[in-house]
């Protein structure tokens, strides 16, 4: 693939560009100088710790045929280099991307789901409809992620990730055949700070929650929401018609978060909410909801009715009623059934109805309350949750129906928000038997003194008689399990799909599943079948 430099700068409204300069032919893209190869364009990127301006004599070397960036040009770079100032070449990767890739999200029907949490089940739970329906779709997400064949892990941490890769993630998907596309929408890549999805077209939106995360990068609550409004914004960009067809675009809000008139009044379209809780103020703009009623949980999944409220006048009525079931574990996975089936149906204009016999097709998202089962006389559930709101959703149901203890694992991440580590230690002790507080990624932070911080919370626990602090988390685990008796319930918190754990000078390769099953292996238990 190849564009000529003046055509993607005009997509982005740089005008430095000159006839003079002759024709430059960009063979692709790169914000890192270490993976530039010849003809490519190089950004140039701010950084918390380095200038991306460092590494532009290095891009040139490596053979960029043209380099965007901003600030001062550093003087060693020759006078005859491709090199093109802008205000912001962060920014500018957006529509450059876009227009490089030929821009794939006007081709594609894309779905983005944005929330603090629930975003890669809800994502994960999309494409697998869609497929089920017959469609061929692809997605991207915090897991793993699927360019229209099988879901394969994703490399990275970073949920959205920046733009150039987004594009080029949606052309492989639309080379490949697929007419649909569902991208986790993060908060850091929907803030016009890093416009990672500022030139994505999107068509069906969802809201999961917000809760005070990512603070650090925001500055502030209301910030942060307003970033994820972005999302639904987007949709009021464009005309929404996709190679040729007209899509009817649709939004689906959590009714019982507070945020939720925000969000919905963030867009000119539909939107339709969805609740477990009784409700008992609507946002005027919600016309339908989809309610969660009479829930029956075990260890297996989730029985349910959805009932289908429509408004009518100043009152809501019940137009139809679902009996559905989910071999998801988790009450929340409820919340994330939901926002789904109304996004696959209203885009697809298919009956929500139809997709009630596809619900227990569906599989979860590794390290999503995945539970491990290798004939241990006790439960083992590994989940991503991290934060105090995370915690409020998971612990109320698993102690409802626990039959023994509960014994939870988990940490903090280090150089992130410290207000919330008390407050995860607090609801844990509430809600456990025994907690174990371990290493989650304490980066340049000192491993005890912040698993200190989160004990600090937990004012239910005794220290070396039900609350543990073990850094190390392979020992922690088996810490957990040495103490667990029959029916208990061990929670294995933080980590979840993740890859590795980060210290201040190392990158340790790890997997929470993997280590779990090689740790009850030890004890002696080797069947699959509890």
């Amino acid at each position: 693939m190849q564009k000529e430099l003046s055509v993607l700068l005009n997509a982005a409204k740089i005008k430095t560009y000159t006839k003079e300069q002759g024709k430059i032919l960009i063979t692709g893209l790169s914000f890192d100088s270490r993976h530039v190869k010849p003809g490519f364009l190089f950004f140039a990127l701010p950084g918390i710790h380095e200038n991306g301006n460092k590494y532009i004599k290095s891009a040139l070397d490596n053979g960029a045929a043209a380099v965007l960036y901003q600030g001062d040009l550093p003087t060693a770079i020759p006078p005859e280099a491709n090199c093109f100032k802008v205000s912001d070449s962060r920014f500018v990767m957006a529509p450059v991307s876009d227009a490089f890739y030929d821009y794939p999200s006007s081709k594609l029907k894309v779905i983005g789901i944005t929330g603090t949490e629930g975003k890669s089940t809800t994502v994960f739970l999309v494409w697998q409809l869609l497929r089920l329906c017959g469609k061929k779709c692809g997605f991207i997400s915090t897991v793993e992620y699927s360019l229209g064949g099988e879901a394969v892990p994703n490399p990275e941490h970073q949920t959205t990730p920046e733009a150039p890769i987004i594009n080029e993630k949606l052309n492989m998907m639309l080379q490949n055949g697929c007419e649909y596309a569902v991208v986790e929408s993060s908060s850091h890549g929907l803030s016009p700070r890093t416009n990672r999805l500022g030139s994505v077209l999107f068509d069906a939106v969802a809201f999961m929650n917000v809760t005070h995360e990512h603070l650090e990068f925001h500055g502030t609550y209301e910030q942060y929401k307003d970033d994820k409004a972005n999302l639904f914004r987007a949709l009021d960009k464009h005309n929404h018609k996709k190679s040729g067809e007209k899509v009817m675009p649709i939004s689906a809000v959590n009714l019982e978060d507070p945020a939720a008139d925000f969000f919905g009044n963030a867009t000119k379209y539909e939107t339709v909410g969805f609740a477990m809780k009784d409700v008992f103020s609507v946002p005027k703009k919600i016309k339908r909801i989809f309610h969660a009623a009479d829930i029956e949980s075990d260890s297996h999944g989730e029985r349910f009715t959805i009932e289908e409220v429509e408004r009518k006048r100043d009152t809501f009525e019940v137009i139809n009623r679902y009996k559905a079931e989910i071999k998801l574990p988790g009450v929340f996975n409820i919340y994330n059934v939901l926002a789904a089936c109304i996004l696959v149906s209203g885009l697809m204009q298919k009956s929500f109805g139809d997709l009630i016999p596809l619900l227990p097709e569906l599989l979860p998202v590794k390290g999503r309350m995945s539970t491990i089962k290798k004939g241990q006389p006790f439960e083992v559930l590994v989940d991503y949750a991290h934060t105090p709101s995370s915690f409020e959703t998971i612990f109320p149901p698993l102690k409802r129906r626990a039959k023994g203890r509960i014994i939870s694992l988990f940490g903090s991440g280090g150089e992130r928000d410290t207000q919330k580590r008390p407050v995860q230690g607090k609801i844990a002790s509430e809600y456990s038997d025994i907690v174990i507080l371990t290493d989650e990624d304490p980066r340049g932070e000192d491993p005890m003194e912040l698993l200190e911080m989160i004990a600090a919370g937990c004012t239910n626990s005794v220290r070396d008689e039900d609350l543990f602090l073990i850094p190390d988390r392979p020992t922690a685990i088996r810490k957990a399990f040495s103490l667990a008796k029959k029916d208990d319930i061990v929670l294995l918190l933080g980590k979840g799909h993740e890859n590795s754990i980060i210290y201040k000078d190392r990158v340790v390769p790890y997997d929470e599943i993997s280590e779990a099953e090689k740790a009850l292996l030890e004890m002696g238990y080797t069947d699959s079948e509890v």
